[in-house]
């Protein structure tokens, strides 16, 4: 068996997924913020903050998706191992983890009902680069305005349109992550 699969978690799993679901969380009540995850050893082409935010958000009730690259052997048996999450396709997915290229359309997402909204999807948007540049963002959690680099603005406009239904994104890249929430106006 591949030795890798059993490690990389968290070495010490309490206070480090503590820390993880705080930083996660705050990165999505702070839209544009970036924080910084650390504590896990994924394989490849896992980020660190894409696999931290995978072991803290993920269980046996949340269908992950994996588009692109990100499906290999190596990532499924590393989540299944960790998290005990199920795979699923797009359509029956609470998570999906991939670059923005590999996780289109975005109306292959759940986008939760008028009666329940949280039955959503969040993807888990690998990104080459995350920074403070790019669109700008409005709306709740923002004092005034807040930049993030995106990949794109269209997509996200009429996600937002949705609301209170729509989906929720989070962007890694290394050991960063920032938020977008479906509540977040993008321009």
């Amino acid at each position: 068996m591949n030795t890798q699969v059993l490690d990389g978690g968290f070495a010490d799993p309490a206070p480090h997924a503590a820390r993880a679901f705080r930083a996660v969380m705050e990165a999505m009540a702070r839209p544009g913020t970036i924080h910084s995850l650390t504590g896990a050893t994924p394989p490849a082409p896992l980020s660190v903050a894409a696999a931290v935010a995978i072991l803290t958000l993920c269980d046996t009730d949340t269908p992950v998706f994996l588009a692109g690259d990100m499906d290999t052997p190596n990532v499924r048996a590393w989540i299944a191992f960790h998290t005990g999450a199920p795979f699923s396709g797009p359509a029956t997915c609470a998570f999906a983890l991939g670059r923005w290229g590999d996780l289109g359309p975005l109306s292959a997402y759940p986008i939760g009902s008028e009666d329940y909204p949280d039955r959503s999807a969040t993807l888990i948007v690998a990104m080459d680069a995350l920074d403070h540049s790019g669109q700008t963002l409005r709306g709740p959690g923002i004092q005034g305005t807040a930049r993030l680099s995106l990949p794109e603005v269209a997509a996200f406009q009429a996600n937002h349109a949705h609301f209170p239904c729509g989906l929720d994104f989070l962007f890694t890249c290394d050991d960063r992550i920032a938020g977008l929430p479906r509540s977040t106006e993008v321009s």
